[in-house]
């Protein structure tokens, strides 16, 4: 009996060791809709469903937009918030805080953006998800700032050079 007992365990564990890699498997596919998180960085040309490796834009992850809070941070469907790294735009009450959250509006709300997630640091404080975000070929934080919608806003630790983008 106590054979048979074993040999039972033993199926279940392997059962259940197969559901466990199935499922981790389907998590980090590419075309996962719930986390939309690649594995290998993308070019936003690959914003349509395909991947397109590229030397100079990249991005980690993509999603739709069904909400933009104001000029620096987002919604993303089924990542959350995303602040937008390395810059800081006015507050609400604040002058120039209609015209960012307008600028980034046209740009992101009800689009598929690409999110090059920042490696050195992932979240704010406040646990938004921080990155450039990608809309097309535009580089929506570099655009605030070039436009004078944004201020530099460079809290190490951070991987990206806010200055680099003027």
């Amino acid at each position: 009996m106590r054979g048979q007992n074993w040999k039972w365990i033993q199926s279940i564990l392997v059962l259940i060791l197969i559901i466990s890699i199935t499922g981790i498997s389907g998590c980090l596919s590419e075309n996962n809709s719930d986390s939309n998180y690649n594995q290998s960085k993308t070019s936003p040309s690959g914003l349509n469903g395909t991947s397109t490796p590229s030397s100079n834009i990249h991005y980690e992850a993509s999603g739709y937009c069904n909400y933009v809070v104001d000029g620096d941070t987002i919604n993303i469907e089924g990542i959350g918030r995303i602040r937008l790294s390395g810059v800081n735009t006015p507050e609400r009450d604040e002058a120039g805080y209609q015209g960012a959250k307008d600028f980034v509006t046209s740009l992101c709300l009800g689009k598929t953006v690409g999110l090059d997630i920042d490696d050195a640091k992932h979240y704010d404080k406040y646990g938004r998800t921080l990155a450039v975000v990608y809309a097309g070929d535009t580089n929506v934080n570099a655009e605030l700032l070039k436009r004078g919608y944004a201020e530099i806003m460079y809290i190490l630790p951070s991987e990206f050079d806010p200055y680099s983008w003027k």
